[in-house]
């Protein structure tokens, strides 16, 4: 539902151009995708870790930290999943109009919810498939969420009684089942680059 009597004004605003000039750097949203337990979180904080240390300015959006704040009022409906992909690539936008590296770690189960979120962030879009097995993410799970969703102690768990649709189309695959985590960082790391790195045209 679109709400009446607004009036966005762009045409007075600095563009991303500008800002990247300034940072010298390419504004780019890197999606990271995979079950709970594929090793996102842990790729995307060496991966905004990195990049800083090469002077790289970024901000990380990781889903569990975005249900608590802005997303707090989300469940695990297929609906309310849709939505909390909604605003967090409406998020990563923004970021990355002002020319910041956006790094976002989240499940994003299906390829429709993909598509949204390539949709709204536009040719600045970059997703990541961290493939995993669910045996290997359910060894790995150290909170025991795999265990409660199959005790039924919780619901609509991805991987468990809600699917999860491995991405046809991601711009990269690294897989933390079939190699070591410094092999996918290293692979992540010089794709990201080669998006970011600022040459004037």
């Amino acid at each position: 539902m679109t709400a009446e009597n607004i009036y966005p004004i762009f045409d007075t605003l600095l563009q991303t151009e500008d800002k990247e000039e300034r940072l010298k750097q390419r504004a780019y949203v890197i999606w990271m995708v995979g079950l709970s337990g594929s090793g996102k979180s842990t790729l995307a904080r060496a991966l905004e870790n990195t990049l800083h240390e090469q002077g790289f300015l970024t901000q990380l959006l990781d889903g569990d930290n975005l249900r608590v704040g802005i997303n707090n009022n989300l469940g695990f409906s297929e609906e309310d999943r849709k939505e909390n992909i909604r605003r967090a690539a409406e998020t990563a936008k923004l970021f990355a109009k002002c020319g910041v590296v956006t790094i976002c770690s989240m499940i994003s189960p299906t390829e429709e919810i993909r598509c949204m979120a390539r949709e709204i962030v536009g040719d600045r879009y970059f997703e990541v498939f961290v493939s995993c097995s669910v045996e290997e993410c359910e060894r790995r799970d150290v909170k025991g969420l795999y265990a409660k969703a199959r005790a039924g102690e919780i619901k609509n768990f991805t991987g468990i009684d809600s699917p999860f649709e491995e991405p046809q189309t991601a711009d990269l695959v690294v897989s933390t089942d079939k190699e070591p985590l410094e092999e996918s960082h290293r692979k992540l790391v010089e794709a990201v680059l080669e998006k970011i790195k600022y040459e004037v045209e």
